[in-house]
């Protein structure tokens, strides 16, 4: 069981973050026209707003909030808020951004896979992934579950140990989350897939921001006389 959980919790995130970066790399240097969000919306409008609005802002939420909660060292904060009130913090904006974004999510599953024109153009990929991360935002919801039963953020910390430890290459992060539920070893893990997925996906678009938009010249738009 110590070397399944150093195998999946030790080695497999830097596999992970390997074919994120390196394959997101190649398919931006071999296949640019293949980078896009790939939309959907001119097939069909109806629910689309809502959908994509209650997912993206829920998934942004959900990312940014792991990204600060995992990854920031417990001496930056302690000194104005116990580990417990940040763990309480997670769990509830967390909670909220994930009932929205799963809620947006399901109904873009549903839109891709009974909406025929949309499935027309849907490709393996397409479906794979919307799949995936609907299950991982409900994964997400469920840990709340057993993160109740102890408030006093030693599971944050523990993860937060974890996640640190294997960005700065510590040996032996992948014993910092031994013990925890399995329900949250299989949401990391899900999660690490993802980034496995990645490059191959229509979740590249992802790492393009329309920067240039704000500085470049207005387009002039004339009517014909």
């Amino acid at each position: 069981m110590s070397y399944f959980n150093t195998l999946i919790f030790g080695i497999y995130p830097y596999i992970a973050l390997a074919v994120l970066f390196i394959g997101s790399w190649l398919r931006y240097d071999h296949g640019q026209f293949t980078w896009k969000a790939g939309s959907s919306q001119m097939l069909r409008k109806k629910n689309m707003a809502l959908a994509s609005g209650l997912f993206h802002v829920g998934i942004l939420v959900i990312f940014f909030g792991h990204l600060v909660g995992l990854l920031t060292p417990h001496w930056a904060y302690d000194w104005f808020m116990t580990a417990g009130t940040k763990q309480v913090m997670a769990i509830v904006v967390g909670g909220v951004a994930g009932v929205a974004c799963l809620v947006g999510a399901v109904m873009l599953a549903v839109r891709r896979f009974t909406d025929p024109r949309v499935r027309a153009t849907s490709t393996v990929a397409d479906d794979l992934i919307i799949v995936l991360l609907a299950a991982q935002v409900a994964l997400g919801l469920l840990t709340i579950l057993p993160t109740l039963g102890h408030l006093d953020g030693s599971t944050m910390l523990r993860f937060s140990a974890w996640a640190q430890g294997i960005l700065t290459f510590q040996g032996g992060a992948a014993a910092h989350i031994a013990g925890v539920h399995w329900i949250y070893k299989l949401h990391i893990f899900l999660g690490l897939t993802l980034f496995v997925v990645f490059p191959f996906t229509r979740l590249v678009h992802m790492f393009s921001a329309p920067l240039e938009y704000v500085t470049r010249r207005y387009q002039v738009v004339r009517k014909r006389a």
